[in-house]
């Protein structure tokens, strides 16, 4: 279980991305969080499991404080929480194999890290992963020769790596079109699932939301303005959607946003 209190957070610059966040995330569930750029979202997730130092307030996960972790608790605690990046964040120069097994490194003896030395049943693991997102023939590929849907795969892969039991997806189909957005997310929620990973996601598109959300919360201006599930998205009022996106926002179909001459399905920034 995952309880986020009070949590605020104000960059050296003044800017204030997060203020007074409060909510919960029993094991298993699926929460996507909703908003515009810029609204908190992905300072949310990196506060969660310390990639952004919080302000204030509490993160505490399966009874653990998170924010009051040391380096060495907080590098126990990272080991069960898998991180999904919207840029993949690979080495594109590695191996698709030797980006999965780096999900394995907070595993291992510091020497060991450092070398990248492997056991054989960490290869076998990693392969494994690779197997679960239907890439396991690109294992000796170098990343940067991968499209952009089987890149996150990789991601996911690396993920599972680290035998989570959280998973934070940080946009994590922004940049994909909509059949591989569906496959990406699909992975997702059959980990979530068959596997009981807790799964935290960002996202812009409603229609996406309302097909892989259990739960749901809106930020705006780094305050929680809007909490739901997937049934109250499909009947989510005008109110409700222009407390989230802005009085400017329009909703031109059913999981489509429209902002300005935006009508892609997205929220503008």
């Amino acid at each position: 279980m995952l309880e986020v209190k009070n949590l605020t957070k104000v960059y050296p610059d003044g800017t204030r991305a997060l203020n007074n966040v409060s909510f919960t995330v029993e094991d298993g569930e699926f929460l996507v969080i909703i908003g515009l750029s810029g609204s908190g979202k992905s300072t949310l997730l990196r506060c969660i499991n310390r990639l952004i130092d919080p302000t204030e307030g509490t993160i505490i996960l399966d009874g653990r404080d998170v924010t009051a972790a040391d380096s060495r608790e907080l590098r126990f605690i990272r080991r069960k929480i898998g991180m999904i990046f919207q840029h993949f964040n690979l080495v594109d120069r590695s191996s698709v194999l030797t980006n999965v097994l780096s999900g394995r490194l907070g595993y291992l003896n510091p020497w060991r890290s450092v070398l990248h030395k492997f056991p054989g049943s960490t290869r076998k693991e990693a392969i494994q992963a690779l197997r679960k997102v239907g890439i396991e023939d690109q294992a000796h590929k170098r990343a940067d020769e991968l499209s952009g849907g089987q890149r996150q795969r990789v991601g996911i892969a690396r993920a599972l790596m680290q035998d989570p039991g959280m998973i934070l997806a940080d946009e994590p189909v922004a940049s994909l079109d909509p059949v591989l957005a569906h496959t990406i997310l699909g992975y997702l929620e059959k980990l979530n699932r068959e596997s009981s990973i807790s799964v935290l996601c960002s996202l812009h598109y409603l229609d996406l939301v309302q097909r892989y959300a259990t739960k749901v919360i809106g930020l705006k201006d780094g305050e929680i303005v809007y909490r739901g599930t997937r049934d109250d998205i499909r009947s989510m009022t005008d109110q409700q959607f222009k407390e989230i996106y802005g009085e400017e926002a329009e909703r031109v179909s059913a999981g489509t946003l429209s902002h300005q001459d935006n009508i892609s399905g997205e929220v503008a920034p």
